[in-house]
């Protein structure tokens, strides 16, 4: 209570202050008047307007009141014949009223243009500060929601991770438990030797699933291949071949069609590594296309320099804005699902595809077809063939050294 009293006489006393300096610039003005031997009202008007004017400005509509009355008073005694207050001729009373009332309305609008001056400031401080209230509660609600996202993500990859693991680790365990239960092989054992060949394989290809899994977690940030790459001259076909006996078990449930030039050349490249992206290639065409449908593989010339292998199947196709982003690490297209829910993945075939592709100077796409489907291809390196002229010149220039 005791601050706020004290307060108020603090500001009662500034306004006194006001009041007096507003009286006290029309007696400043008066004297410089008068001591320039200053006595017609026609130069005293305008300057006692313009400090009622500048008053008001100052200090508010109060001080300009006094200012006006205190101008108007002096402008009366000093510069209206006959000196002091009293006035006889009619002009000069009608001069009075009118610097009167003219004093009066000026301070007032001036009074009012301050006001609506800081009204606009204060308004403006206000915008601001809300508007930064604003940001920084946006800025808190973003951080909030990539917190949220971060961490649906990371369950999402738990999620896909802890399937892509156990999957083929639960057929491994079934086929070895089956293989322990039944006991060394006898013609009269329940497990024929059928059964148990389809139990090694089953855990011969679980094994290489899980492997393949590994490594690509282990190398898709990776700008070069973990293992080194022995590049070769190998016969276009001969790759297919391999492709397609590899993933022979992923795609038993459709019809593979095969169509490869007839003068296909060998190409420069690392065998093992392209059959894997062959693999992997069917091995998503299988995943999407419906059972029953028909996977096509065509290879043939794409230039002097190239060859061109082409994977084709029937499925529900990736949509423009997609084909790139699937070679993206562990994207996956919304709403995409695998026919068999055991064989869903996690996006990283086609990202370590085109990693092993482009490490091989050759490159890998998604094509664009007008009808439904997928098409992807890619292109490797045609072999060159060295004459005996050139095999001998390394070797003479090595003998020479």
């Amino acid at each position: 209570m005791l601050a706020v009293l004290e307060v108020a006489v603090h500001n009662r006393g500034v306004r006194w202050l006001k009041f007096v300096g507003a009286a006290a610039t029309v007696g400043a003005i008066v004297v410089c008047l008068e001591l320039a031997s200053v006595s017609y009202a026609g130069v005293a008007a305008p300057l006692l307007l313009l400090d009622v004017v500048v008053i008001a400005r100052l200090w508010g509509t109060a001080p300009a009141l006094v200012s006006a009355a205190s101008g108007a008073a002096a402008y009366s005694y000093f510069f209206l014949p006959p000196e002091g207050f009293g006035i006889e001729d009619p002009e000069d009373w009608i001069a009075f009223v009118v610097f009167t009332v003219t004093a009066v309305i000026a301070g007032e609008l001036a009074s009012r243009a301050e006001r609506r001056a800081a009204e606009a400031k204060a308004g403006q401080q206000e915008i601001q500060r809300l508007y930064q209230e604003l940001q920084a509660a946006f800025e808190r609600a973003s951080e909030a929601e990539a917190a949220r996202r971060n961490e649906q993500l990371k369950a999402a990859l738990l999620d896909a991770l802890t399937h892509n693991l156990r999957t083929p680790l639960t057929a491994i365990k079934a086929a070895v438990t089956a293989l322990i239960r039944s006991g060394p092989w006898k013609p009269q054992s329940e497990l024929s030797s059928e059964g148990r060949h389809e139990l090694l394989q089953v855990i011969d290809e679980e094994s290489d699933r899980l492997n393949r899994f590994i490594e690509g977690l282990s190398t898709s940030d990776r700008a070069e291949p973990a293992q080194p790459l022995h590049l070769r001259a190998v016969p276009a076909e001969n790759l297919v071949r391999a492709g397609l006996a590899r993933a022979e078990t992923v795609t038993r449930d459709h019809r593979v069609a095969v169509t490869l030039d007839d003068d296909l050349p060998r190409v420069s490249v690392d065998e093992a590594s392209i059959t894997e992206v062959i693999y992997i290639l069917l091995d998503n065409a299988s995943k999407y296309a419906p059972a029953g449908s028909t996977i096509t593989v065509r290879a043939g010339r794409d230039g002097d320099r190239h060859v061109r292998l082409t994977v084709i199947d029937e499925g529900p196709g990736i949509p423009a804005e997609h084909r790139e982003r699937v070679f993206e690490k562990f994207f996956r297209i919304p709403g995409r699902q695998s026919h068999d829910p055991r064989r869903g993945g996690i996006g990283l075939g086609l990202p370590i595809a085109r990693r092993l592709v482009e490490a091989q100077a050759g490159w890998i796409w998604v094509d664009a077809i007008d009808d439904h489907g997928t098409s992807i291809s890619m292109t490797l390196p045609v072999a060159v063939e060295a004459s005996d002229t050139d095999r001998q010149a390394p070797a003479a220039a090595l003998a020479a050294r």
